[in-house]
């Protein structure tokens, strides 16, 4: 008799075991598509999708109004939101938007009393608009020693229609088109159509230093100038280092060109030219720059100061006046001339001494002496070096001769002044 429930019951646990392998072999491949969908590979070998990194907020936007033109200062972030490092410059943005000045506050009367005045709510924040971008190949136009520095330009429209309104700007970078940082802290100035530049600034090379002249703006992109409190004087030195290290009174070799600069973009990286320094104030269309120095490069640039209801606000840079001083002015002529004859001692015969007043000018290099015998005729030198000290001793004049002496100044440059007064001297002949 066979027992048949038995092998029935063997066949029920054998399916069982086979469905639950096929379970667990289920469960496997799909805990495997998981992962690999997860990770973002369809396939062995396909590239891995990574989010571009979002830079972290600038902080430090400055603005200055600098002729018609906005200048805006700030630092290009170096870390994501992540804070991780950006391994390149992101793009930037500016923004920009107007707002009418504040209205007028006061304390509040009753409607129709006599000094009354409404407090009116502030008004919301303006909302920006994109006024400009930097691409990250044109970056490094707009370097200035380790800053980007940004010229927004503004129209004549935004002046004749928004004079003593406020202009806010914020900037914003990005490293894809997806995404951008948050916006950078808000800044905000006053803008004053300015003095159109100067455009006729001249230097004139003197004694006493570069005279500068020019003539008084007479208007503004949009109508009359407002009163011009004063004007201040730039300059940069642009002296090349060969010529710098050289003397003083060397010819200078040419000066760098000055480089064509992109729209509202300065020069990168080390400067090719040296910056414009405030080097003084005049309150007219002249001034004499004294501390200039004969030898070097100068190139100077002169901005008038308009005066608005508490402002005051610099025109745009004048047409550059460059100029290398030379000194080709000699010193005046040596003063108090003195003549003494020595009598002969012994074997050492007579001698004619001169003495002068020493020269006041601070570059005097020496003094020549002159001798002749004919009145009122310059003579010939006596010493090939020039004196160090204002004396000279003539040993070659002969007894019983009168001759008659001049002396001259010579400067570092190798200026001589004109001969000093005419003297004459004789040494008395011999018994």
């Amino acid at each position: 008799m066979h027992i048949r429930p038995a092998a029935g019951l063997r066949s029920a646990r054998a399916s069982r075991a086979a469905v639950a392998d096929a379970f667990v072999v289920g469960a496997c491949a799909a805990f495997l598509a998981v992962a690999l969908f997860a990770g973002g590979c369809a396939a062995p070998g396909e590239p891995y999708e990574r989010k571009a990194p979002v830079p972290t907020a600038i902080s430090n936007l400055t603005a200055e109004q600098r002729g018609d033109s906005v200048v805006l200062t700030f630092n290009l972030p170096k870390q994501s939101v992540e804070r991780r490092p950006l391994k390149e410059p992101p793009e930037v943005e500016i923004y920009r938007a107007f707002a009418p000045p504040p209205g007028a506050t006061g304390a509040v009367g009753a409607p129709g009393s006599a000094g009354a005045a409404v407090i009116k709510p502030p008004s919301p924040r303006p909302t920006p608009v994109l006024c400009g971008t930097i691409p990250v190949t044109d970056l490094d136009k707009y370097g200035d020693r380790g800053f980007v520095r940004y010229a927004d330009a503004l129209r004549p429209e935004d002046l004749a229609h928004r004079s003593g309104w406020i202009a806010e700007y914020t900037v914003r970078t990005r490293t894809s088109d997806r995404k951008e940082s948050a916006d950078s802290n808000f800044v905000d100035l006053v803008i004053f159509p300015a003095p159109e530049p100067i455009a006729d600034l001249a230097a004139q090379v003197t004694q006493s230093g570069v005279a500068l002249s020019w003539s008084e703006p007479e208007k503004t992109t949009v109508g009359a100038v407002p009163p011009i409190a004063s004007y201040r004087i730039y300059r940069a030195d642009r002296t090349p280092p060969s010529a710098a290290s050289a003397s003083a009174h060397a010819a200078p070799a040419p000066a760098p060109p000055f480089l064509p600069r992109a729209a509202g973009a300065r020069p990168s990286g080390p400067p090719q030219e040296a910056p414009l320094v405030k080097v003084g104030e005049s309150q007219g269309p002249a001034f004499r720059d004294g501390q200039a120095e004969f030898g070097r490069n100068y190139v100077y640039s002169v901005r008038s100061v308009a005066e608005y209801p508490g402002e005051m606000l610099e025109s745009a840079d004048s047409n550059l006046a460059e100029v290398t001083p030379k000194d080709i002015f000699p010193p005046a002529a040596p003063e108090g001339l003195v003549i003494a004859m020595v009598p002969r001692e012994g074997d050492t015969p007579a001698t004619l001494d001169l003495s002068w007043a020493i020269s006041p000018e601070t570059d005097i290099a020496g003094y020549r002496v002159y001798r002749g015998e004919q009145e009122g005729v310059l003579g010939t030198r006596q010493n090939e070096q020039l004196l160090l000290t204002p004396a000279f001793r003539d040993m070659n004049a002969l007894p019983g001769h009168r001759y008659f002496y001049s002396v001259t100044a010579v400067d570092r440059a190798g200026n001589e002044s004109p001969p000093s007064a005419i003297l004459s001297g004789k040494v008395p002949a011999e018994n």
